[in-house]
């Protein structure tokens, strides 16, 4: 893209030095509440709403519900409020699992975020949709598919220009869905505060006739299953734990304020709107959402005479629902790509998706969130049931994880706390293990399966992806053992002779690959008397927490650029280094070769060097899981006018399974 309308859609470089910038890229709970609570509020579009519908005629079980409903809601919350203190870094889902059950449970785990939060993407986009096109008239709906793809697009530009941008921009959407749906709440339950002691009594009765007829278990078995296939109500509850990185500092305090202002807005919500749908008598009618109903019932009983804002205020509370839906979908953006990190960190995704855009955001994350949920779309037609359906079950499996995970970390523990902790995590994992059981043999064979499926998918991607990163790994390391370790010595950079044939050698951490292109280069172009390191420290997304950070990423960076030119003296080299910090590696290293060259009066007497791996067969998936840095680093400076190299760097032999010769 060219750089003038990069600027413009996705707004300036942010400086990695400056303390400002941290700053304002991270969120206040307030703003992290909109950009993370979104999800777990536009629930009760669709939430309430099946669970009520599967009581079928037992709607006096409605009251109950509501009070299982969020007694969940706080139980879950509070479960992810102690992890987000024993896990500050942040991660969720997948740290947890990881760290307290093994790599396995983490990539199983992770695996089913990465396809739940594709699938709130699509639910959200679809769900608002089927709110607007529902009050048009069939000949446009053709035009849904293309306005959802075109929504999704929006939202990816959105959120490469940087998360708070995004999250400021629908902050407004967020409080009028909070205003009105309390107007609905408050007004709806206080009206009829006084038929309260008759409701009692109604559903006193019904439940003894319903003992009668098809007994305790019976009507135990009706509420299970309601409440299973009311789990879309809690599926945005894990979001604060996977965003951890984006809070403004005290992470971990922030981070439990917006979890409280999440668990009881939800809990207030969805309780509230199942209460409402019992005392407003509400049933499924033909063409409309059972919140529709109510809300025209509830305009109708503040509208004496037939005049009022009744009308006006069903609108505005349906389509703060149907913006509110398109708002949740950041979630997907913003801890979607997260996910990815973590998981490319530990080499279980291609290692690019750590990587931070000049805007500081896991662009590459943000952009295969976006495609997926197209895809996704395309594949269901936009049908939102059956998007529901494979959320749900994605959902409950990490939820159950991660409670399982804390489980067995209080079992080891013999600490203050741990029976608060066990009982917290226990409840919440028998409450999550109840939900997806339920869910799975109520809709396992009614569309669950497919999730299942694309989930069993990715999983098989993640472990041929580390496959391939640890045989990588393996040959390098064996590179490294061939050569001996450098002297203890500080090596401190200095200025370079510009009349001297100079060769400037780009590396990255001290290992075998660097050395071995500092020999092969000395082998192959004997005359040059003095070489110099070069180096970028990468801030990915694990380093890019604050300026404190991006120092140690600076540090580590000049101790391993010392260490080879300790090597290179040993050797009888004359040696320098220079080195930058940022989060374009290509960039950087552009630059800084710039730089040294300008340092020289004929620029004839600098070659600048890099090294790229090497493979028996070029196949499509290298550049994937390899940045093609090297090429693209010389293709730029020799339009630049400056001679470069790539040295080759053979690596494993995949048809014998040794490391190339």
């Amino acid at each position: 893209m060219p750089s003038r309308w990069r600027r413009l859609l996705l707004g300036a470089p942010r400086n990695l030095r400056d303390p400002r910038t941290f700053h304002t890229v991270s969120l206040i709970a307030l703003l992290a509440w909109v950009g993370l609570g979104a999800d777990g509020l536009s629930s009760s579009a669709y939430g309430p709403d099946e669970a009520f519908r599967a009581l079928g005629s037992h709607t006096y079980l409605a009251m109950g519900m509501a009070l299982a409903t969020t007694l969940t809601v706080l139980v879950i919350s509070v479960a992810y409020s102690r992890i987000i203190a024993r896990f500050p870094s942040g991660g969720g889902g997948y740290v947890v699992a990881t760290r307290l059950l093994g790599p396995g449970f983490g990539l199983v785990s992770g695996c089913a975020l990465l396809v739940d939060y594709v699938l709130t993407v699509s639910v959200s986009i679809a769900s608002a949709a089927d709110q607007i096109f529902s009050t048009l008239p069939l000949s446009v709906h053709g035009l849904k598919l293309p306005i959802e793809a075109v929504v999704i697009v929006g939202l990816v530009l959105l959120n490469l220009r940087g998360v708070r941008e995004s999250v400021t921009i629908l902050a407004p959407i967020f409080v009028l869905f909070i205003v009105t749906h309390a107007i609905l709440v408050f007004g709806g339950i206080g009206s009829h505060a006084f038929v309260a002691p008759q409701v009692v009594r109604e559903s006193h009765e019904a439940f003894r006739l319903d003992l009668r007829t098809i007994g305790a278990f019976g009507l135990l078995a009706v509420f299970m299953r309601a409440y299973s296939m009311g789990a879309g109500t809690y599926t945005g509850i894990e979001a604060v734990s996977n965003g951890l990185q984006i809070m403004r500092e005290p992470k971990v305090h922030t981070a439990r304020v917006t979890m409280t202002y999440m668990s009881v807005s939800l809990a207030i919500t969805a309780g509230g709107i199942l209460a409402c749908y019992l005392l407003f008598h509400v049933h499924p009618e033909p063409g409309m959402t059972l919140n529709a109903t109510l809300l025209h019932r509830f305009a109708d009983a503040f509208r004496p005479g037939g005049v009022g804002i009744g009308p006006a205020f069903v609108v505005i509370t349906l389509a703060s629902e149907a913006m509110l839906l398109v708002v949740a979908a950041q979630t997907g953006f913003i801890d979607g790509p997260r996910v990815m990190a973590n998981m490319a960190t530990d080499s279980w995704l291609p290692h690019r998706f750590s990587q931070l855009s000049s805007q500081l955001v896991t662009a590459n994350g943000v952009l295969i969130m976006g495609a997926a949920s197209i895809v996704t779309l395309l594949y269901t037609r936009g049908d939102t049931r059956t998007l529901v359906t494979m959320y749900a079950i994605n959902v409950f499996i990490t939820f159950s994880l991660s409670q399982l995970g804390m489980v067995r970390y209080w079992q080891q523990r013999r600490e203050p706390g741990r029976r608060r902790g066990l009982a917290t995590h226990g409840v919440a994992l028998t409450m999550c293990v109840a939900i997806l059981t339920g869910t799975l043999i109520e809709k396992g064979l009614a569309g669950g399966w497919v999730t299942l499926v694309a989930t069993g998918a990715v999983i098989a991607f993640c472990v041929w992806v580390r496959h391939h990163y640890n045989l990588v790994g393996a040959n390098l390391r064996h590179l490294s053992l061939l050569l001996p370790e450098p002297p203890e010595e500080v090596a401190v950079p200095g200025p370079i002779d510009p009349h001297k044939r100079t060769a400037v050698l780009l590396v990255g951490s001290y290992g075998g690959l660097g050395l071995h292109s500092l020999l092969d280069m000395r082998r192959l172009f004997p005359d040059f008397s003095q070489v110099v390191f070069v180096s970028v420290g990468v801030v990915d997304f694990v380093s890019m927490a604050g300026v404190e950070e991006v120092e140690e990423v600076a540090k580590r960076t000049e101790r391993s650029l010392a260490r080879y030119v300790a090597f290179a003296r040993s050797h009888g080299i004359a040696a320098d280094y220079r080195t930058s910090v940022g989060t374009d590696a290509v960039e950087e290293l552009r630059t800084l070769c710039r730089k040294i060259a300008d340092e020289f009066e004929d620029r004839r007497r600098v070659v600048f060097f890099t090294s790229k791996l090497v493979f028996p067969v070029e196949r499509w998936y290298q550049r994937l899981l390899h940045n093609e840095t090297a090429n693209e680093i010389q293709r730029r400076l020799q339009f630049e006018g400056l001679y470069t190299l790539v040295l080759p760097v053979r690596v494993v032999d995949y048809a014998a399974g040794l490391p190339a010769a």
